[in-house]
C-alpha cells in the first residue's frame, strides 16, 4: 500500500517561511521588497562566537557528543538559569537540541499520548499546534481578548480544562504579539495548573529582547509544585542571532530530561558539536553585544509602533517584547483598493506584496484571521521604507 501517512497529510506548512521564500524569490529576481517577515535578527552572529566554532573545528571537536549534549554547556545553561531565570537546574535535568524547534518537539514527544489535549492560547506562534498533532495530540485554543493583551487568563485556562488536558504551552515575550505575561498574571495560571495536575510548557525563546521595565519572569521560578510541572525552553537563535546554528535547550524534571535525551538519541542523536561550543561562548563570554542588539531592538520597536499608531485602518498594542508588531486589518476588509475589496488578511498580504512590494505574514495561522504581524528585526531604513510603502497602500483604500 503507498501513499503519504494521515499525520503527513493534516500538517500544514509553515505559512511565514512561505511567504519569505517568495519575497527573497522576488529580491532575487531584481525587486526591490522590503519582507517584514521572517523572525530572524538581521545582526551577525558575535564574533567571539564564531571564533569559538573556528577554534572547534581547528581542535578536531568534530565527532560525536553525548546525545543530550556535552557537559560543558549543560552547566553553562544551568548557570544562565540560575543568573537569569532564578531557576536551579543540575545539569542532568538539561538538554540541548537542534534548536527551539526540536526542543519543543522533544517535550511534546515526551508528555503528550494520542488523544490528548495541550492548552494554547491563540495569538500563537504557527508550529505549537503542528507540532501537538504529529505526536497525535489534540490541540485546544483559546482566543485572547485585546483587552487582557491577548493574554490568557487564568479563569480561561480553567474552563478549558478537562479530563483529556496534559499540557498548557505559555510563551512570554510572546511570538506573535510582544507582549509578556506579569508575575501576578503568571502566580494566577500557576496556581490553575497546579490545581488541574497538568504541565506548563514555557517557551522563553524570547527572555532577553524586553523593552520595558517589566519583570521577566520564568512561571517555574513561582513554587515548588509549578517548578516540577513545567519545562522551561529556549534557545540561543534569537539573543544572540544565532539562527542558523540550530541550539535550542530545556530545564525540567530529571525523569523528564532523561525521557528526551532518549528519544533525542533515537531521532537525531546530538546537536551539532561546532555549535555547541559557540553557543558554550555565547553563554560564558562577554554579553555587550546582546545588550546592543536589544537597545536597536527597543528603537525600532518604538519607532514602528508610533508608525503603525497613527496609519488610517489599523490598530495595535504596543509590543513590550520579542521583535514583532501584532497589527489588526480588520477593518481593511471591507474597503477596496482598485475597485475590488481587499476581503480578507490574505488578500491584503497579496496587494502589499505584489504591488507595493513589502511582505508581511497574515496571522490566520496565528489563531488570529485579522491580524498581520511584522517583524522589526530588520534594519531601521528598510523599516521606515516598508512603513511607507504600508501607509500609502492604507491611504489608497475607499
Amino acid at each position: 500500500m503507498t501513499g503519504l501517512s494521515n499525520r503527513a497529510k493534516d500538517v500544514k506548512p509553515s505559512s511565514t517561511l512561505a511567504i519569505s521564500d517568495k519575497a527573497k524569490q522576488m529580491k532575487a529576481a531584481g525587486i526591490d521588497v522590503v519582507s517584514f517577515g521572517a523572525g530572524e535578527p538581521d545582526f551577525p552572529t558575535p564574533a567571539n562566537v564564531c571564533e569559538a566554532a573556528k577554534k572547534a573545528i581547528d581542535d578536531g571537536f568534530t565527532k560525536y557528543t553525548a546525545a543530550s549534549g556535552i557537559v560543558e554547556l549543560k552547566k553553562a545553561v544551568a548557570d544562565k538559569f540560575e543568573r537569569f531565570n532564578k531557576l536551579h537546574y543540575e545539569p542532568n535535568q538539561i538538554v540541548i537540541s537542534n534548536g527551539g524547534k526540536h526542543s519543543l518537539t522533544n517535550i511534546f514527544e515526551a508528555l503528550v499520548n494520542p488523544g490528548e489535549e495541550v492548552i494554547i492560547p491563540a495569538p500563537y506562534w504557527l508550529s505549537y499546534p503542528e507540532m501537538v498533532k504529529l505526536v497525535g495530540g489534540v490541540p485546544v485554543f483559546v482566543k485572547c481578548d485585546e483587552k487582557n493583551g491577548y493574554k490568557i487568563t487564568a479563569e480561561e485556562l480553567a474552563a478549558a480544562c478537562t479530563d483529556k488536558t496534559k499540557a498548557f504551552v505559555l510563551n512570554s515575550p510572546n511570538n506573535p504579539t510582544g507582549m509578556i505575561y506579569t508575575k501576578s498574571e503568571l502566580e494566577a495560571l500557576a496556581k490553575v495548573i497546579v490545581e488541574k495536575d497538568i504541565y506548563c510548557i514555557s517557551d522563553e525563546m524570547y527572555e532577553n529582547l524586553v523593552y520595558t521595565d517589566e519583570e521577566v519572569v520564568s512561571i517555574a521560578s513561582l513554587g515548588e509544585k509549578i517548578y516540577k510541572r513545567t519545562i522551561t525552553c529556549s534557545g540561543m537563535a534569537k539573543a544572540y542571532a544565532m539562527t542558523g546554528w540550530r541550539i535550542g535547550y530545556t530545564g525540567s524534571t530529571a525523569e523528564i530530561a532523561k525521557a528526551m535525551g532518549s528519544i533525542q538519541s533515537h531521532q537525531t542523536s546530538n546537536p551539532n558539536s561546532i555549535a555547541q561550543k559557540a553557543a558554550l561562548e555565547a553563554l560564558n563570554g562577554p554579553q555587550d553585544t546582546v545588550a546592543a542588539m536589544v537597545e536597536q531592538f527597543a528603537k525600532r520597536s518604538q519607532y514602528t509602533y508610533e508608525r503603525c499608531a497613527a496609519m488610517p485602518h489599523v490598530s495595535l498594542i504596543k509590543p513590550s517584547g520579542a521583535f514583532y508588531a501584532f497589527v489588526d486589518v480588520s477593518r481593511t476588509f471591507e474597503l477596496s483598493y482598485k475597485g475590488k475589496k481587499v476581503g480578507d488578511v490574505f488578500g491584503l498580504a497579496d496587494i502589499l506584496l505584489n504591488d507595493f512590494n513589502v511582505a508581511v505574514i497574515p496571522c490566520k495561522d496565528f489563531g488570529f484571521e485579522t491580524h498581520i504581524r511584522l517583524s522589526y528585526a530588520t534594519s531601521l531604513e528598510n523599516i521606515t521604507k516598508g512603513l511607507d510603502r504600508i501607509e500609502a497602500f492604507l491611504k489608497t483604500l475607499e
